[in-house]
């Protein structure tokens, strides 16, 4: 079976992936010259599927749970130290709140979180820790799925409008974001905005989220005291720099976390378009021709392997159909 996929951020991957695996000669078109103007650059990389059911439906739940098994399973780094939770003193009862709409969590004292995070000892009463969760750099894992498609032979063009493909293309899987609006009219745009830091002075092993009424955030390990601090959540299309507010709200949420935070070199501030539904769910739909995987302004890394492997069933389903 010949199949193009048109996209190359994390969904478009995983579906390249998914669809190579299953037997089928893949192309990979990408409009962009390299991987780093996707959506997906820019992301946490948390697999956290029970914390997420904390604002998301049970199906977005119940879809990730798979998700760090098959992200160990296709790129190296991984991280399974789960998620810690807290809340500043003053806004406690959003531990409550938070645990009242998740589940698969341990409650935390102030002695647990001193020994999970050390450098975070004495500083939040209360948490929640969810053991089963991690995170992945998503730098290096779209990395890794590349070369991995790539020692696969799969063809790989970059710098590629894959807006019209001739039907010598087979089975085009349409995984392009906000990139594919003018077929997917009904997308809107959601703007995440996010910062890169380095700190020599605080050390955390997992993705720690701070709840705040106003700015939640949260905080994710990278390599070589590097962090990630996200994201806002603008209902907006408009790309451009990371605008006074976000920064201002990200730093100081990260500041909250630990005042050795305002020390921290500032490496990059990034924003992007992601591309949501009106009901905020992903889809996989068929139109002109094409299968349209979209819909992921959330949870691109934790959803991705499942709806990856559902859009690969549909296009062998539909190639045994033209035969």
């Amino acid at each position: 079976m010949r199949a193009t996929v048109v996209g190359a951020g994390v969904v478009g991957l995983a579906t390249a992936t998914a669809l190579v695996e299953r037997g089928a000669n893949v192309t990979l078109v990408e409009r962009a010259k390299d991987l780093s103007a996707s959506a997906s650059w820019l992301a946490g990389g948390m697999l956290a599927p029970f914390c997420e059911g904390e604002s998301a439906s049970q199906s977005v739940v119940e879809c990730g749970l798979s998700a760090i098994d098959w992200w160990s399973s296709h790129t190296p780094g991984v991280v399974r130290a789960g998620t810690l939770v807290v809340a500043p003193p003053r806004d406690v009862g959003e531990i409550d709140r938070f645990a009242a709409r998740t589940r698969a969590y341990e409650r935390a004292d102030e002695a647990r979180i001193a020994a999970l995070e050390p450098d975070l000892a004495g500083r939040f009463p209360r948490g929640l820790f969810f053991a089963g969760e991690g995170h992945v750099d998503p730098r290096a894992a779209l990395a890794a799925l590349l070369e991995g498609l790539g020692a696969r032979g799969v063809d790989l063009r970059f710098g590629v409008d894959g807006e019209r493909e001739r039907p010598e293309a087979g089975i085009v899987v349409d995984c392009r974001g906000f990139g594919a609006r003018g077929r997917l009219p009904e997308l809107r745009g959601v703007r995440g905005e996010m910062i890169r830091v380095r700190s020599r002075e605080v050390s955390l092993t997992r993705s720690v989220r701070l709840l705040h009424p106003r700015v939640p955030i949260y905080i994710v390990p990278r390599t070589d005291g590097e962090y990630m601090i996200g994201a806002t959540m603008i209902e907006s299309a408009e790309t451009g720099a990371v605008t006074v507010r976000s920064a201002l709200e990200l730093l100081g949420a990260a500041y909250a976390l630990h005042p050795a935070f305002g020390e921290a070199e500032i490496l990059e501030m990034s924003a992007g378009v992601r591309p949501a539904y009106p009901d905020n769910e992903p889809r996989i739909e068929e139109r002109d021709g094409r299968i349209f995987v979209n819909g992921f302004y959330r949870h691109g890394f934790l959803l991705a392997p499942a709806f990856a492997e559902r859009a690969a069933a549909l296009a062998f389903e539909r190639a045994r159909e033209r035969v």
